[in-house]
């Protein structure tokens, strides 16, 4: 997920049992190779391998450069994206904008797939729309073309995150295919995920927008699945102790000013579901030093334990 799965987000679920991590989308086009956007989601220094770098784009040749480009900074797996659904990454008839055209779908898979040694996977929607749900035939495509493993979202391009994931046609492709198939789309609790493996047979689960803010959910669902029961939620010194480090592992990475402002998102989502989490989160988006919000983080524990002993 652009803008939420940097390196440190990324060792951070690694931490907490996410079996592999992918890289931020990174653009096919080489112009942007140097920019420090790029740069950044390029690092993967001290992460566990393998190492998955995402690549999107629409030109078959461009695809394939960049795939090498990546290998050669170290990549170790190459997923391509034909999930996303942003807007400004489907007007330029990127991302699962496409799965509209699988004449050049096959083209970019194959050229792609031919271009390096390293595995290559495809992450991809149900389809372009409702009326229009070709994952079958893109994966058949796939397949032929020697990708090594699908990643499917159960929603079409035009669902967005709207409404509800469906898995049936993942389910369909795990009957169709003799290569992984891996499960994606609203899989937020460890009951979710049994029934998900369950329902498609899929070979695994993808976690995206479940784990902001929560990345012991894969603790939690790899517990659920071996042992058949819920863990223990993790406790709150355990929690406060968990987003300082974040932090000071985001102003490392991205530097003090860029770190103090991505750290914003990050702890919103911390705080969600947490006792007056809404209120801290405005108040910690005022904060204008490192200083300051490691400072709240941890009052903000104190009187919320506080709170608790007095009810």
């Amino acid at each position: 997920m652009a803008g939420v799965t940097d390196r440190p987000f990324r060792q951070l679920c690694t931490q907490f049992g996410a079996g592999m991590t992918v890289s931020e989308m990174i653009s096919s086009r080489p112009e942007l190779r140097n920019s420090k956007k790029t740069q950044l989601r390029m690092q993967h220094d001290g992460e566990t391998e393998p190492r998955s770098i995402q690549i999107a784009g629409t030109d078959p040749i461009m695809m394939a450069d960049a795939a090498r480009f990546n290998v050669q900074q170290g990549a170790q797996i190459i997923d391509i994206n034909m999930g996303c659904p942003a807007k400004k990454v489907c007007s330029v008839l990127a991302g699962s904008a496409l799965m509209k055209n699988e004449a050049l779908v096959a083209e970019i898979l194959e050229s792609v797939a031919s271009a390096v040694d390293v595995p290559v996977t495809l992450k991809m929607r149900t389809g372009w729309d409702q009326q229009n749900r070709n994952v079958l035939n893109i994966a058949k495509i796939a397949e032929s073309a020697g990708i090594q493993a699908l990643a499917i979202h159960g929603r079409t391009r035009a669902d967005k995150y709207n409404g509800n994931a469906e898995y049936d046609h993942i389910a369909q492709v795990k009957s169709l295919v003799s290569i992984p198939v891996i499960a994606n789309g609203d899989i937020d609790t460890p009951e979710k995920a049994a029934f998900v493996l369950k329902h498609t047979n899929a070979d695994g689960l993808m976690i995206g927008r479940a784990a902001q803010g929560n990345p012991w959910i894969f603790q939690q669902i790899n517990y659920f699945l071996k042992h058949g029961k819920k863990m223990e939620a993790p406790d709150k010194i355990h929690v406060r102790d968990v987003m300082l480090k974040h932090l000071i592992n985001l102003y490392t990475f991205y530097g003090e000013y860029m770190g103090l402002r991505i750290a914003r998102k990050h702890i919103g989502w911390y705080c969600k579901n947490r006792p007056n989490g809404e209120a801290f989160r405005r108040f910690f988006n005022t904060l204008k030093t490192t200083e300051l919000q490691h400072e709240q983080i941890r009052l903000y524990f104190e009187d919320e334990q506080r709170a608790i002993k007095a009810a």
